[in-house]
């Protein structure tokens, strides 16, 4: 950063110290991951500078052809991975990708089926808060109360009677698989069509870990930051039939000119994906997940609906008397990095809600594996065993050091910026 220091040494210290933040704590956030350096390298280069509106070989602007280059590699490789009929890279977020599927497939005014934000949905998914829940008419659809798991009898009977033009199928706090054949159906009967929002969950599909909705859905967007482990942006793949359409409701419909220097880091994170490598990166994702959740369970803690399918796991806090907002603030202060999530028929609010949800990527990502798991089990239970006691805090912060230091995160960095 010696350019970056000499001109704005705030800003500069500032990205230092994030570094060191992030090479000194666990991260613990379902929907954090860290990129390797080449995603970094791309994300960082000269094709900030370009302006390309529109689509490989249909600009606006001249001299695009190197940046229809790796848009054309980031099209192809997504394609590729996901066995998907048509991408589009270009999405700023997941929920730009959203926005760009209902725009395209229905209009202001007509029926969404969405999954219950507080049951472990998105905003984007019909929420009061957001564009989605102001432009559309939303049903909502939750899990039962005993298993705490997707209701599809529920989802089944409410679509007969609400007739949604698009099913909304995806979460944000769910840790269980999701059965895409049985919305397909419930879709089919109703004549809806299908959102399948993978943002999670997206590296595990690519891995052929969790089933895909590729095949059964219309619509399929993710983001390409969480078990990806891309660039923050969003990535939407669709059918053929819709495809212009969907690319004219992202542009011109909705944003302007891509972010070339983004969409070059989701080449690079693509081509990662592609290969057995990744694979194995996500299968270690998982058997991190399950020895995790398996040791909070055992350390007294309870998870809702009983465990884990996938990369991220909630955890109740209820019989701890702790909210979830006490909780990631003690964890914090150890170096621990979680954050406060509402369980399903959560009495407290948003801003305190009854739990926190956990996920494991970013610590695999450092190579992490099962025994580490359990020592961090173990130092969550301590943590909130003891969040009165400043000495026990310390010693924690102590442990939390001397694991990450066994598994440096941009090390040559740290050491350069010294």
């Amino acid at each position: 950063m010696s350019y970056l220091m000499k001109f704005d040494p705030e800003v500069a210290n500032a990205i230092r110290q994030e570094t060191r933040r992030q090479n000194e704590t666990l991260e613990m956030i379902a929907s954090e991951n860290f990129v390797s350096e080449a995603v970094l390298e791309a994300q960082g280069c000269v094709m900030t500078n370009k302006y390309a509106e529109g689509y490989p070989g249909r600009r606006y602007y001249g001299g695009c052809d190197f940046v229809d280059v790796v848009e054309s590699l980031a099209i192809e490789r997504a394609k590729k991975l996901f066995g998907a009929e048509h991408a589009n890279v270009q999405p700023h977020a997941g929920v730009q990708a959203n926005m760009a599927v209902y725009f395209s497939a229905i209009r202001p005014g007509d029926t969404i089926l969405g999954m219950n934000l507080a049951h472990g949905g998105h905003l984007s998914h019909g929420s009061s808060a957001s564009f989605s829940g102001k432009l559309y008419r939303v049903v909502f659809y939750g899990v039962d109360p005993k298993t705490e798991t997707i209701d599809y009898d529920e989802v089944e009977s409410l679509a007969k009677v609400q007739r949604p033009k698009l099913i909304v199928v995806g979460t944000s706090a769910y840790p269980r698989t999701i059965d895409y054949q049985r919305f397909r159906t419930i879709a089919d009967g109703v004549g809806a069509l299908i959102l399948a929002d993978i943002a999670h969950i997206g590296g595990l599909v690519a891995a052929g870990l969790h089933p895909s909705p590729v095949p059964l859905c219309e619509f399929v967007t993710m983001t390409t930051h969480k078990t990806l482990r891309g660039p923050r942006g969003g990535l939407i793949l669709c059918k053929q039939p819709f495809a212009q359409a969907l690319d004219t409701s992202l542009f011109p419909g909705m944003q302007g000119g891509p972010l070339m220097h983004i969409i070059a880091a989701k080449a690079v994170a693509l081509k990662e994906a592609l290969t057995d490598e990744f694979k194995t990166y996500q299968d270690q994702i998982l058997k991190n997940a399950r020895t995790l959740a398996d040791a909070l369970m055992a350390d007294g803690f309870r998870l809702v609906s009983g465990g884990t399918d996938t990369h991220l796991m909630l955890v109740d806090l209820t019989a701890w008397d702790i909210t979830g907002k006490e909780a990631q603030e003690v964890l914090d202060r150890t170096g621990i990095t979680v954050n406060k999530n509402t369980i399903p028929f959560d009495k407290r609010g948003a801003q305190l809600t009854s739990g926190i949800r956990i996920g494991t990527p970013a610590l695999t990502t450092r190579g992490m594996k099962e025994p580490e798991m359990k020592k961090i089990a173990g130092l969550i239970a301590c943590v909130l065993k003891n969040r009165h006691d400043e000495r026990r805090l310390e010693e924690v912060r102590r442990e939390v050091r001397s694991l990450c230091g066994q598994f440096p995160l941009y090390a040559q960095r740290l050491v350069k910026d010294r």
